[in-house]
């Protein structure tokens, strides 16, 4: 999701790499062949997170999607959602995954940026609260009083678990949440230093498979059916800046999104090649959907969703923050 997006570093024999991709900066060259499309910018630096919601940009890499653009993406891992807008912000990264959560707060909070193209959608059982397998706890109602770990606060996350405690009758105050990195989740349930966790893939089969771990409640139910998760965002400086580089991004990432949605065998080669989910492990885990192209109404949905629970003071016109395509 945000997701604050996510700090990595899987255990339990599923291991998503912090390793940072080749970062190198790659300066653009006047005499790119690019420059037969007008690019403003033959060169970018994308950044992404090592879990499966950014695949499309590898795939789009090695089906040859952005060459076929004059454009050459270099990948850079990021560590979380977090760092993802100062780095825009900065001209570090041209354009980075992001949460849609955290863009909206973000926006709200007068930051000048832009969602470019749609990347990850929930799907049922991607994001689920788990508890071990000989927890007394049944249902959601009994987890009032209890203590939910979350991988941050404020966001995705507690957005999540609060409209499946709204359906059971209790708040947000009704429990306590704390921040731990998805990785570290499955060994703090089981010490006793939480009750339960919401979990995401690959770590929801990690869990289940090497703790016994059991699903509690999809929350991707109900309110958060079909959630928007992640999308690709760059600074408003940017988008204005490189509108040729942009609509040449966004051609190539809307055709290996297209790619990912229909052939999970594409999603499933391409796994291993920049985490370290292994192939058997690509072949099991539960995935959302790929859209592609941005789409305000599901995206309204969001922002609608942040500030009925209060993650935002004042509406968000989501159409506002969207940079769509020239061509609509």
């Amino acid at each position: 999701m945000t997701r604050k997006l996510r700090c990595h570093a899987i255990v339990l024999g599923v291991t998503v790499a912090l390793a940072l991709a080749g970062c190198g900066g790659g300066s653009e060259s006047p005499t790119s062949s690019a420059n037969s499309n007008g690019l403003e910018k033959t060169t970018i630096k994308v950044g992404a997170l090592p879990i499966p919601d950014p695949v499309s940009v590898y795939i789009a890499n090695a089906k040859g999607f952005f060459k076929e653009e004059g454009l050459t993406v270099v990948p850079t891992t990021i560590t979380g959602g977090a760092v993802a807008v100062p780095m825009v912000e900065s001209g570090q990264l041209d354009i980075s995954q992001t949460n849609y959560v955290s863009t909206f707060a973000a926006v709200s909070a007068g930051k000048k940026i832009k969602l470019v193209a749609d990347m990850y959608q929930a799907g049922p059982n991607t994001f689920n609260i788990m508890v071990p397998g000989n927890s007394p706890i049944k249902t959601v109602a009994e987890l009032k009083g209890k203590t939910v770990l979350v991988n941050n606060l404020n966001n995705v996350a507690t957005l999540a678990v609060t409209t499946q405690l709204k359906v059971a009758g209790l708040t947000a105050d009704d429990v306590k949440f704390i921040e731990k990195p998805f990785p570290e989740m499955g060994n703090a349930v089981k010490s006793g230093q939480a009750d339960a966790a919401w979990i995401t893939e690959p770590f929801i089969t990690a869990n289940q498979s090497a703790n016994g771990f059991r699903k509690l409640a999809d929350t991707m139910t109900g309110q958060m059916e079909d959630f928007p998760i992640a999308g690709w965002m760059a600074s408003e400086e940017w988008v204005q800046k490189y509108p040729k580089t942009l609509a040449a991004f966004q051609r190539a990432i809307a055709k290996a999104q297209q790619l990912a949605s229909t052939d999970r065998k594409e999603i499933e080669a391409m796994l291993p090649t920049y985490t370290k989910i292994d192939a058997k492990t690509a072949s099991v885990i539960t995935l959302g959907t790929y859209p592609s192209a941005l789409n305000e109404n599901r995206l309204q949905k969001v922002a609608d969703l942040m500030l009925e629970y209060g993650y935002l003071k004042s509406p968000i016109d989501v159409k506002s923050v969207l940079a769509v395509p020239a061509s609509g």
